[in-house]
């Protein structure tokens, strides 16, 4: 365990949510850079292999549960005795029905009381983990700050913040604040938790904001698409030019999502959602995302066949048609010949490795770089 110092007694080991919430305050709107990681109990946990997942999953958390059976049983035991108790028992970071069972065996309050402790003083990922499960399962209303901050360490308390959250009065506006400040897998929970909730107050930043161009997002996009009801907002694109560059990065994730989430091919609307974003994006000034991302959808529109876009063969090609319309535009392939000059991963895949289909008058023809094949995800479509 590290034996870093944080706002607790002088030497004492930094818990996760000082952590957290240290992380946060430098960048509040922001998520924590590399999810916060490494974490201050690194040491004890980077080259241990640790406790192996049961074969059987449906059993995760059975010694886990055992031991807060064995902890609760003892009415004078404080929760300071759990603090190190699961580091050599497999705890699950998704929500357990062992744990839940155990928290509903025992007194509620004392459940409640133990689980804001290991998470607001647990200095070991195993007990937080506990304790924000605890939360999951009996916490109240007053607990969503502390559930939201240990949450920002997304990767790894993402799954029960969001299952905790997502279970408390008000959670779509707690939901939300979470979702701006994570990303990677944390982004994935969290907005899966937002679609299953399906409140209303939460559909202009499905609309908006859900997708951050990271590669996971095809997990969720086409859940977005459907629940924020996507098809019924088109009329928006008019004036709301946020909205016309998300709904570009959902139709890429969704062209993109093979064995992952909901496809263009099976999205109901997708030729309808084509059609006014084709129509509404070349409205805007040319930015190299903007670029990048009607780029690829060209690419999909010229190398699928047209049942892979929800379109028939003649609706494909005008959207196609459309889209290379506004790519070939002077001042959108200007932007485009800067971003490659400038060295912009986007434009560069774009210049070597778009299909030999795809002829684009910004990028002259040549040979591929060999050694860059793969289309930008993550981070390089944010950039």
């Amino acid at each position: 365990m590290s034996g870093t110092t944080g706002t607790g007694l002088p030497g004492s080991p930094t818990t996760l949510f000082d952590h957290a919430l240290r992380l946060h305050e430098l960048a509040p709107g922001k998520p924590l850079h590399r999810d916060g990681e490494p974490y201050p109990d690194d040491g004890s946990h980077r080259h241990r292999k640790g406790p192996r997942a049961p074969g059987d999953r449906r059993s995760a958390g059975k010694d886990a549960a055992l031991v807060l059976d064995t902890h609760f049983a003892r009415s004078s035991s404080p929760p300071d005795e759990l603090a190190d108790a699961f580091h050599d028992v497999y705890i699950p970071i998704h929500p357990d029905e062992h744990i839940a069972a155990a928290a509903g065996r025992a007194d509620r309050e004392r459940v409640r009381h133990t689980g804001r402790w290991l998470v607001r003083h647990g200095a070991d990922r195993c007990s937080a983990t506990v304790g924000l499960a605890l939360l999951a399962a009996v916490g109240a209303a007053d607990d969503i700050p502390l559930i939201q901050t240990i949450g920002l360490l997304s990767n790894r308390f993402g799954p029960l913040a969001a299952h905790a959250l997502e279970s408390r009065p008000g959670g779509a506006e707690a939901l939300l604040w979470l979702a701006e400040r994570v990303t990677s897998w944390g982004r994935v929970y969290v907005v899966e938790a937002l679609c299953r909730l399906d409140d209303p107050a939460a559909r202009p930043w499905l609309l908006r904001r859900a997708c951050d161009g990271d590669f996971l997002n095809g997990y969720f996009a086409g859940k977005v698409a459907t629940v924020a009801r996507l098809h019924e907002a088109l009329a928006d694109l008019d004036t709301d030019s946020e909205m016309i560059d998300h709904t570009g990065r959902l139709l890429h994730c969704m062209s993109d999502c093979e064995s992952m989430g909901l496809t263009l091919a099976h999205y109901p609307h997708a030729k309808a959602v084509l059609e006014a974003h084709a129509r509404h994006v070349g409205s805007l000034s040319p930015t190299m995302e903007r670029y990048f991302t009607i780029a690829l959808l060209t690419q999909h529109l010229t190398t699928k066949p047209p049942e892979a876009a929800g379109c028939s063969a003649t609706q494909r090609e005008a959207i196609r048609a459309t889209y290379l319309g506004i790519l070939d535009r002077a001042e959108w392939t200007r932007t485009a010949r800067a971003g490659l000059a400038a060295d912009d991963s986007r434009m560069r895949w774009l210049a070597d490795h778009r299909a030999t289909q795809l002829r684009l008058r910004a990028f002259p023809d040549r040979a591929p770089d060999i050694g860059e094949q793969r289309t930008p995800g993550g981070s390089d479509l944010r950039r």
